[in-house]
């Protein structure tokens, strides 16, 4: 087994390769296998994959995609794998490591070395005026806490982030805790991705969630996949496109790069993957131009809204609102300038028009390529509206498809970590606890930096995650993290959220999937919930790195009982006990979740009730809502480039776990740029050229990110790539998706300066 590195990454050793056309196969094996062994050593490696997203087993902490009822013996994916490797590691980071390095030094570390220090593994403390972490007992770092929170002046100057890898259990205890602390101060970590998903979900259909099952995606006729990258951020996805595939669907891949998962797969659980060439899945490739997305589907609905035999009439007139008003928008609308803002050629539009028409299961799937844009609700309004012209909504192989990322980001917003919840669920919190939760709107992750930046925070928490480098303005949120009294991060490793911190910063080490979980009522399971709203159990089997760790449900039932145990009557004690009492509670606030024990006791757990689903809309209308609006796409001004921010291969959201992008010929090394060559020669810049990236907003903000090489790549005309988060730095604060408040990762004006 490797020892956790001492020396930092070089970004003059980048070596730039030539990009795959295909994913996974025996490479993708052999990668996941080779960290796996670094960090964890071959026993441990052998008994946690092979209990990885099993029945019996945990679910993995990487990605939300589902697993089907009859499982491979090997049901993991390489990223999933890595995402093991790095919780289940025998690396481990003590009071020794911090008196060694202190918190300026860790801020100096680039995001890869500082994750692959190993599990944190004892409570820390950075008291206010020292630079060094030093060990501090359980009892004071909570009862550090519980002081705090009780002595604000008001409870919204606090404010408490939370991670998608958070469990069903402790998500419903901290958002119980938030609002008997008497705020709706609860950013997530989907306020920075798939927000806009559900802000326009929830207007269009009533639920903002997804409508189909894996079932679905394998009776398709037609699917389209948008912004997204399933060969690196959820790879277990192309098993089922596969399926699709030689079921007889047609797939059509909408993005500005070729990815090489969406181009062929090579399933290393079959001989085709493994010794043949693998499954062609992408019938059609649509090299979109960033953010044109709205105009691809309002010009193929202009077309389809030609012929009266497409049209779904008896749907759209007994279960839709706002046809006639669509229509009149969509016609009136120039398709020239709707070809034009796609980037696309008319022929390319009329063909993915010609395949809509052909079908008649059509599903659409989307991720951050499309929800991290101004106009990402009204790109996803018109997804569904398109959709809806057919009929696809409510039967087998249609609907909608939003690819969450985090394993159970989903399932967080269920247990209701959201700033915003709606009425219903705070009277059930009410009726079933015995206080008044509070009922103004509370903080999301963008306005959480706002009111820190402003000096209106004085605590900060976060249960899991990496809330610095997980947000816009780097610089920004820097500086207003440190303008924080207390900083606290519940964490089970070291990332930049430790080194970028408030006055006095405590770090509480926990329990990850992986491991064993034991409680005075014996060992503990938790739950999740996928990206298609199934929920089943998670057992962790490790024996944890630490004797000094405590759960994510202990840590907030202790800090609850020290905080708000002598207000109200609720029983902290025995929420961690025994998390059947909490599971017990949860079935009697959320729908969908009554009998919670006896379903989740099924080895396939249970699906949520998805309205949709039977062709029934809980919107104001009472109907699917057709959403008519102008079409918006991004200008890039003369000399400029459009930037999206995007992973590596070799990283999971902000958790880098290589310095290498196989798929995209990049070796040891995180600083690049991908432009295309046709930009590069108008631009008066070389391949391989070093550059500083400076992005250019309406606030006359310069932002700047240093020593970037250049890449020539096959990405659209006018449009770049890099990676985050170590681009987050040019995303501005208030470049934001309308009505979600979703940082505009994906559309960033930028121009290049030679370095």
């Amino acid at each position: 087994m490797s020892r956790a590195p001492r020396e930092d990454v070089d970004d003059r050793n980048i070596e730039v390769g030539h990009h795959q056309d295909h994913a996974a196969g025996v490479p993708g094996v052999y990668h996941a296998l080779k960290i796996s062994y670094e960090q964890m050593g071959a026993a441990r490696t052998t008994q946690t994959l092979l209990k990885l997203n099993q029945k019996k087993g945990f679910d993995c902490p990487g990605c939300a995609w589902p697993e089907k009822d009859h499982r491979h013996i090997a049901e993991f994916c390489e990223n999933g794998a890595k995402a093991v490797a790095e919780e289940a590691t025998k690396r481990t980071v003590g009071a020794d490591f911090f008196a060694r390095h202190s918190v300026q030094e860790l801020n100096q570390k680039s995001d890869w070395w500082l994750g692959q220090q190993g599990r944190l593994v004892e409570p820390m403390i950075k008291p206010a005026g020292q630079d060094h972490y030093v060990p501090i007992s359980w009892d004071g770092a909570l009862d550090l806490v519980a002081t705090e929170l009780r002595g604000l002046d008001d409870p919204d100057r606090a404010t408490f982030y939370t991670s998608g890898r958070t469990s069903n259990e402790a998500a419903f205890l901290y958002q119980l805790l938030v609002r008997a602390v008497g705020t709706n101060n609860l950013p997530d970590c989907s306020n920075m991705c798939h927000e806009s998903s559900g802000s326009a979900l929830t207007k269009a259909i009533g639920v903002g969630k997804g409508s189909v099952q894996l079932d679905d995606l394998e009776q398709a006729e037609l699917i389209v996949v948008m912004g997204q990258n399933p060969g690196t951020n959820h790879p277990r996805m192309l098993s089922t496109l596969e399926v699709a595939k030689q079921n007889g669907a047609v797939i059509v891949a909408v993005n500005p790069l070729p990815e090489a998962g969406l181009m062929n797969f090579r399933n290393p659980q079959t001989p085709k993957g493994v010794v043949g060439g693998g499954t062609d899945l992408t019938d059609d490739f649509l090299q979109i131009r960033i953010g044109g997305d709205q105009a691809l589907m309002m010009a193929v609905a202009q077309l389809l809204l030609q012929d009266d035999a497409v049209i779904d009439r008896a749907f759209i007139d007994e279960h839709t609102h706002g046809f006639d008003e669509y229509v009149t928008n969509i016609k009136g609308l120039d398709f020239a300038e709707l070809v034009e803002a796609t980037g696309l050629t008319e022929q390319q539009v009329r063909g993915l028009a010609a395949r809509f028409t052909a079908s008649n299961k059509t599903i659409i799937c989307w991720a951050m390529g499309i929800t991290q844009h101004k106009h990402s609700v009204a790109t996803i309004h018109e997804i569904v509206n398109l959709l809806m012209i057919q009929g696809n909504l409510g039967r087998p192989g249609a609907g909608v498809c939003p690819v969450r990322g985090h394993s159970n980001v989903q399932g967080d917003r269920t247990m209701g970590i959201f700033e915003k919840m709606p009425e219903w669920f705070l009277d059930k919190l009410q009726l079933e606890f015995g206080f008044d939760p509070p009922r103004k709107h509370g903080l999301d992750a963008v306005d959480s930096i706002r009111a820190m930046r402003d000096g209106k925070i004085d605590v900060f928490m976060a249960v899991g995650g990496n809330f610095i480098r997980a947000t816009p303005d780097s610089d920004v949120t820097e500086a207003a993290m440190r303008k924080c009294r207390l900083t606290v991060q519940v964490s089970t490793k070291l990332n930049r959220s430790h080194a970028v911190v408030g006055e006095t910063a405590l770090i509480l080490p926990t329990l990850g999937r992986t491991d064993r979980d034991v409680q005075a009522s014996g060992e503990q399971k938790v739950t999740v919930e996928d990206s298609m709203s199934r929920v089943h159990a998670s057992h962790g089997s490790l024996k944890p790195p630490s004797g000094n760790l405590l759960s994510e449900v202990s840590i907030i039932s202790r800090l609850a009982k020290r905080t708000v145990g002598d207000k109200y009557d609720i029983p902290w004690d025995e929420f961690e006990a025994d998390y059947r009492t909490i599971r017990d509670r949860i079935s009697r606030v959320v729908p969908g979740f009554d009998d919670y024990e006896n379903k989740v006791a099924d080895p396939n757990g249970f699906t949520l009730p998805h309205a949709t689903r039977s062709r029934q809309f809980p919107t104001l209308t009472g109907r699917a809502n057709f959403v008519a609006g102008p079409l918006e796409y991004p200008k890039i001004p003369e000399g400029r480039l459009l930037l999206q921010t995007f992973r590596s291969h070799d990283q999971y959201n902000t958790t880098v776990y290589g310095l290498d992008d196989r798929y995209r010929g990049i070796k040891n090394g995180r600083r690049v740029v991908f432009v295309n060559a046709d930009d590069l020669k108008q631009l008066g810049f070389q391949d391989g050229e070093m550059v500083d990236l400076i992005s250019e907003w309406k606030d006359g903000v310069d932002r700047r990110a240093e020593g970037f090489r250049i890449v020539q790549y096959d990405t659209a005309k006018g449009c770049a790539a890099a990676y985050y988060p170590e681009t987050n730095v040019l995303v501005p604060l208030d470049s934001v998706a309308d009505v979600s408040n979703t940082p505009a990762s994906k559309s960033v004006i930028v121009r290049l300066e030679k370095a």
